[in-house]
């Protein structure tokens, strides 16, 4: 399943690189040039940026959820309120919404801004760069939290299940999983 979402994202997206170079009537896209080169390095950095901001997001949107949840446990024990899932449910959508503006426009205005400023040839370059560093960086997450999960299926099925080895399998399998999950969004 996961090979083929990537394998698929990875045609897609080498289809719209050749798609932007035909509508840029670039005859060619010489890595070695000084403009392509920068761009792909631009390029190259972008889905760690990305990844690295919306993991930034996912914590903070965690760290609210706690709060609101140790905040509703506190008041049901002094018999003050009930607990209210609706509220954490705002918080997470309120999360999803407002924490992806900036990685939103980071992906959406970099091309446009190096567009702009540098010209098509730079373009060009952080799309290749985008790509290439994309597909690699989807490929090892997939990877790891496949490994992360299998980790923890094995010390399931040694009896180990209520160790501390099988306590840090699960915290390092939904770590993963979330990881994962933001690696491979765009």
């Amino acid at each position: 399943g996961k090979g083929f979402a990537i394998g698929s994202a990875a045609l897609v997206s080498l289809a719209l690189f050749g798609a932007f170079v035909t509508r840029a009537k670039l005859e060619f896209v010489n890595l070695l040039s000084p403009l392509e080169l920068c761009g792909l390095f631009i390029g190259a950095m972008l889905p760690y940026a990305f990844s690295a901001m919306t993991m930034k997001s996912v914590g903070v949107a965690a760290n609210k959820m706690v709060q609101e949840i140790r905040k509703q446990i506190r008041a049901k024990r002094e018999g003050k309120g009930e607990l209210d899932s609706n509220q954490c449910v705002t918080i997470a959508t309120d999360a999803a919404l407002n924490e992806m503006i900036a990685p939103g426009l980071l992906v959406l205005l970099t091309p446009l801004i190096i567009g702009f400023l540098f010209g098509p040839k730079a373009v060009a370059g952080v799309l290749a760069g985008s790509l290439i560093s994309g597909v690699q960086m989807a490929i090892s997450a997939s990877n790891s939290g496949g490994a992360w999960d299998n980790a923890k299926k094995y010390i399931e099925l040694t009896g180990k299940k209520h160790s501390a080895q099988h306590q840090a399998s699960v915290i390092v399998d939904t770590v993963g999983a979330v990881s994962y999950t933001n690696l491979t969004l765009p």
